[in-house]
């Protein structure tokens, strides 16, 4: 089917919605960036306490990750959605008026569990709506609401801190930097009971005349038929139940289910060890070592979100078009490519002079721009989609929770050492926080490899047909029956 004869504005319309999940993830992960060296200073943290406070969040999104199948599998993935709105809106608050740092972490982790929960069944809901040739795009209104969440953020903490005294920032500034989350937390529980459930869990729980009324409504009846019985006959392989194939305990016996579940988490894994949480994270602690100046940082990092935001643009546009292999593989060389300049203008800033720092400033930044650009087109777009695409229709529920959780874990372990590293003294004096980024590139180049070998592309293939792609690819044999994508 031609996308005109798609009711497009009915699926953006759904899919905008439920990316409003994606544009709070972007802002409660990227709002503790301004607020990070104000909330040290205030509860006179440690440098592992100032990591803690960064990267606690991502223990909340592992428990709201790993919680997120059983979720969406039991409840559906609507009311998923409703119960991170909710959750969200209590961590906004609480964390906001905190009056000690361990109920500031508490209200932190309840976010993170939204967090997890949001990005794991936003895309999911995403791709389960959406038909096979415009899901990229569909898909990429996640990405593009973190994006913009954060680039909201990013632009919002650098007026609140513009001009006000370092005084101020400490004990009140910060509070309205986390607690302005509460205004999108709100849209979105007003909004997220608008959209309909998934057509395909509805199936799963045997409500096909429901499942067939709302894929009607995106395609007409005759796209309404195909897709149901496409997704019954899924459902019904290998002459089990719908109920013994989502079953946990059945899954964890497979083969398949365990290829595909590594490739899905690897790729999880490289697009948050490819060094974005520190230029996410970071940015303005990184940027104020080098000019000296807090307010520059915190205007350099609008510059930051608003790149990424351009190049999702672009990637959204390039995915169902170039593919999904193909973008990975050049963000990836990208990636290394704006990692070694910023690196390279880092480890030069130990040896220039005061005059020189706001121009290092800007060259620093110029690097951590090339990264961006290349990395929102590709892994911040791409490893989204494959993830919410890669499992078949039986497997997405766990196998998706369990991708996003390994995200999780490395977005902890990534956001609770840098800090400790960027602050090791043997490190500062010698390489002037160079040498993470040293270590990011090598990630990218392996990433580079794994891609080529291990990733078949999935751009047009039906989820239906998309366990064969996947495991055609890792035994390294042709299709022996061609796929029905381009």
């Amino acid at each position: 089917m031609d996308c005109k004869s798609y009711n497009l504005r009915y699926l953006l319309s759904i899919c905008g919605i439920a990316a409003l999940g994606g544009l709070l993830f972007g802002y409660d992960t990227a709002v503790i960036s301004g607020a990070v060296n104000p909330i040290s200073r205030y509860f006179e943290l440690t440098p592992f306490e100032t990591g803690w406070a960064v990267s606690n969040v991502a223990i909340g999104c592992i428990v709201g990750a790993l919680s997120s199948g059983w979720l969406a599998g039991k409840l559906g993935r609507k009311k998923a959605l409703i119960l991170s709105a909710l959750l969200f809106t209590i961590s906004a608050i609480g964390a906001a008026v905190a009056m000690s740092f361990s109920s500031f972490i508490v209200y932190r982790l309840i976010g993170g569990i939204a967090v997890g929960i949001a990005s794991s069944v936003s895309p999911m809901y995403m791709s389960e709506v959406s038909p096979k040739n415009i899901r990229g795009r569909a898909v990429g209104m996640q990405n593009f609401a973190i994006v913009f969440g954060q680039v909201v953020i990013f632009f919002g903490n650098f007026m609140i801190a513009k001009g006000a005294a370092t005084e101020w920032i400490d004990t009140v500034g910060w509070r309205i930097m986390i607690g302005s989350e509460v205004i999108p937390c709100l849209l979105f529980c007003l909004v997220v009971f608008m959209i309909p459930e998934s057509p395909r869990w509805l199936v799963m729980k045997g409500q096909s005349a429901k499942a067939k009324r709302i894929l009607s409504k995106i395609g007409g009846s005759q796209y309404a038929t195909h897709e149901l019985a496409a997704i019954e006959k899924s459902l019904t392989s290998l002459n089990q139940t719908v109920q013994q194939q989502t079953q946990t305990s059945q899954l964890l016996k497979e083969k398949r289910f365990w290829w595909i579940a590594i490739i899905a988490s690897m790729i999880a894994v490289f697009q948050q060890a490819s060094g974005v949480n520190i230029m996410m994270y970071f940015a303005p602690v990184l940027l104020e070592g080098v000019t000296g100046d807090a307010e520059t940082a915190l205007f350099m990092t609008i510059w930051i979100g608003v790149i990424q935001l351009i190049g999702t643009g672009i990637g959204a546009f390039l995915m169902d078009k170039v593919g999904r292999v193909p973008l990975l593989r050049m963000g990836a060389l990208g990636c290394i490519l704006g990692l070694l300049t910023t690196s390279y203008f880092l480890y030069g800033s130990g040896s220039m002079d005061a005059a020189s720092a706001t121009l290092y400033g800007y060259l620093t930044l110029a690097g951590m721009l090339i990264f961006m650009v290349f990395f929102s087109f590709s892994w911040a777009l791409g490893a989204w989609i494959i993830i919410s695409e890669i499992f078949p229709n039986r497997m997405r529920s766990f196998g998706m929770s369990i991708a996003i959780t390994f995200m999780w874990v490395s977005n902890f372990l990534i956001s609770l050492i840098f800090p400790i590293l960027n602050e090791n003294t043997y490190l500062i004096e010698h390489f002037h926080g160079a040498a993470p980024m040293w270590l990011f590139a090598g990630i990218m180049a392996i990433a580079y490899w794994f891609i080529g070998r291990y990733l078949p592309e999935t751009k047009g293939v039906p989820l239906e047909q998309m366990e064969q792609n996947v495991i055609s690819k890792v035994e390294q044999r042709p299709l022996q029956t061609r796929l029905t994508t381009r």
